[in-house]
């Protein structure tokens, strides 16, 4: 196999490495050990089923505390013809968990008798009464719990392969085990390089890259039953990575050999793993983490193989290589099944596009809206953490598809429960930095509030198409300055809405620290010499821009820049921060938060647009009761530039409420 990238197609990549593995008898369970039955044996997975060795219980144990008798001298005992029997002779106390005597078969509670004496009288000696009168009969074993009621000796307790829980403990120990043989943990060496790496909780520079993958990937070992091991940073360079791959190679089962983003990192591990071994596959037709390499590398004391993968270094590849590709292997090695995720079936809520020769993993976020279960594709960039973190699932798109249209049924692989999902408040529509507050304030409310920033118009379009549970909007009506009913009533017409004001907040303009450029006013944007940043096209902020550029006499075709576009406040600040764009206009907050200067030029409102059908719903009752709570009003009003006066305030067209 040539060391240089040539994609081949998912499935031939797995079935090439797994008989490669097989070959080197590696597509098994590595190794069996036997550990003590103790708390630290959950989550381990059986190498051997486990048989009782002994019933459970072994003995017949009574059920209550009461007394033990005979079925059959109890018959004909009734309410109106009490029967008396002997103490000692026919019956005898037990308590809960006693042995039966070998004479009895059945139990009366004891609530159910009454003491006597020899003449027939009340006794209030209860444990050495003469004997017990009883009003009632009974059945042979009741109130008994039988030998191996729970499990008979040589039954099959827990089959090969089950990973071990709390209460599978007990089950174990109560049918006479006191070890269990489980597999082997895989012990996994992950190994970082990449020049511009640093260490978690070094200072970093400009071209510093904080190294995470090696913790997300020991993580996801971990979890899936292995033992992940994170190597120091290994710089670029082949002699130093070849090294650090023969280390790893002394006693790991398996090599995660991460590459870093610097030119040249994907070739030094291509050929640091063909001077030690084997490259069977290098690249496969899989977005994110298309330049995987799969291969062995023969172990330092020269007994056979280690399996080595070839890591992307963007985050999301490497955290999706390690689900594709690292997973299954474990769960090979230790005789499980490999994870298989719960699956619903869900509606895209826009037209996605997949590259046509690549399986694609998209990240989604899903929630139910009314009885529709829906899937919105979240950003897919492979350097974006976040959208993991965000994502409630994967929408696999296969090779050929070329993606799929909005309101199309689509699987959907997900990370959290149905249970979650249920509990999701779905927002479409601008963003707001009290979004996230609101998120957090909802999460101890028992809500999960998921949103996705489109801005306020196409918040609207989705409302419409029944899309989200609510809308944030601030698009200003340019005839009589109220804002959001005009757009309201062209794009939903047909649906009763509720318009509950948010926040006030201040939008002007955002400009690195000390203003250089000595921007105040828009008329300061026209110069060739000033870069602007825009909002897209339908939000709340490229309307109000607009329409002052008017107000001002202005054009679009005077502002340099005025093209490009950005999805969020936060954003935008990014790009002046990080000197793509000289001045953008958004929130105060969000140029707070960078560190950035700020001009404020215009007030304004924004205001959560809900359809009433789920304003009075059980899953947003919660979030208005929130929007009452002085604890998150003073949370909010504690951001730059953001009013609370109005907050939960429902908004006519004539006013408030």
């Amino acid at each position: 196999m040539s060391v240089y990238l040539h994609d081949i197609p998912l499935d031939q990549a797995k079935s090439v490495f797994q008989d490669a593995l097989r070959n080197a008898n590696l597509w098994q369970i590595l190794a069996v050990e036997e550990i003590p039955l103790d708390e630290h044996a959950v989550g381990r997975t059986l190498a051997e089923p486990v048989w009782a060795k002994m019933s459970a219980p072994h003995y017949h144990a009574s059920a209550m505390d009461g007394f033990a008798v005979r079925a059959f001298e109890t018959n004909g005992a009734l309410l109106t013809a009490p029967k008396t029997l002997v103490y000692g002779e026919q019956t005898t106390y037990v308590d809960t968990g006693d042995p039966l005597p070998e004479w009895a078969n059945a139990v009366i509670q004891i609530e159910k008798t009454e003491p006597v004496t020899a003449a027939g009288e009340l006794d209030e000696n209860v444990r050495q009464p003469y004997g017990i009168r009883i009003r009632e009969g009974t059945t042979p074993w009741k109130h008994v719990r039988a030998m191996g009621e729970d499990m008979v000796a040589t039954q099959l307790v827990l089959p090969a392969g089950h990973t071990l829980r709390p209460f599978d403990l007990g089950a174990v120990a109560g049918c006479g085990h006191v070890s269990v043989r489980v597999s082997k943990k895989p012990c996994v060496a992950v190994l970082p390089t990449g020049s511009e790496l640093k260490a978690i909780g070094e200072p970093v520079a400009a071209g510093d890259i904080i190294e995470y993958n090696s913790l997300v990937l020991a993580g996801q070992v971990n979890e899936w039953g292995g033992d992940g091991i994170r190597f120091p940073i290994t710089a670029d360079r082949f002699a130093a990575i070849q090294e650090t791959v023969r280390r790893a190679a002394v006693d790991h089962d398996l090599i995660l050999l991460n590459a870093g983003s610097s030119a040249g990192a994907e070739d030094f591990s291509a050929h640091v793993i063909a001077s030690l071994g084997t490259v069977l596959v290098h690249g496969v037709a899989v977005r994110p983490g298309h330049p995987v390499i799969l291969g062995l590398v023969d172990r330092t004391d020269g007994e056979g193989v280690v399996p080595i993968i070839g890591v992307p270094g963007y985050p999301v590849s490497a955290a999706l290589t390690g689900e594709i590709f690292v997973e299954p292997i474990l769960a090979r090695w230790l005789g499980r099944r490999p994870y298989e995720p719960e699956t619903i079936e869900a509606e895209l809520t826009r037209k996605h596009v997949s590259p046509l020769g690549d399986d694609e993993y998209a990240r989604v976020a899903v929630g139910r809206v009314g009885d529709r279960v829906l899937a919105a594709p979240i950003a897919r960039g492979a350097g974006v953490i976040t959208s993991l973190v965000r994502a409630d699932g994967l929408a696999v798109f296969p090779a050929g598809s070329q993606g799929q249209p909005a309101g199309a049924k689509i699987p959907v692989r997900l990370y959290r429960t149905t249970a979650e999902i249920d509990c999701t408040i779905f927002a479409i529509g601008s963003h707001d930095m009290t979004l996230d507050l609101l998120a957090q304030f909802l999460t101890g409310r028992g809500r999960r509030l998921t949103s996705a920033n489109v801005g306020s118009l196409a918040g609207l379009v989705a409302l419409r198409r029944g899309e989200a549970h609510f809308a944030g909007s601030h698009l200003l009506d340019p005839d009589d300055g109220s804002y959001n009913w005009r757009y309201i009533e062209r794009y939903l017409p047909e649906t009763p809405i509720t318009l509950m004001t948010l926040v006030g907040r201040e939008q002007g303009l955002i400009v690195p620290p000390g203003n250089p450029k000595g921007i105040h006013s828009l008329s300061d944007l026209v110069s060739q010499d000033v870069l602007y940043v825009n909002r897209q096209r339908g939000a709340g902020t490229r309307v109000l821009f607009d329409y002052h550029l008017g107000q001002a006499e202005l054009t679009a075709e005077q502002i340099t820049g005025y093209e490009r576009e950005e999805f969020t406040h936060l954003a935008v600040a990014a790009a002046v921060a990080g000197g793509r764009a000289e001045c953008g206009m958004g929130i105060m907050a969000a140029a707070r938060a960078l560190e950035l200067d700020f001009v404020p030029l215009f007030q304004e409102r924004y205001d959560l647009v809900i359809p009433t059908e789920h304003l009075n719903s059980d899953l947003l009752r919660p979030l208005v009761d929130l929007l009452q709570d002085g604890d998150f009003r003073a949370d909010v009003g504690r951001l730059p530039g953001y009013d609370v006066s109005l907050m939960g305030m429902i908004q006519t067209k004539n006013g408030i409420v």
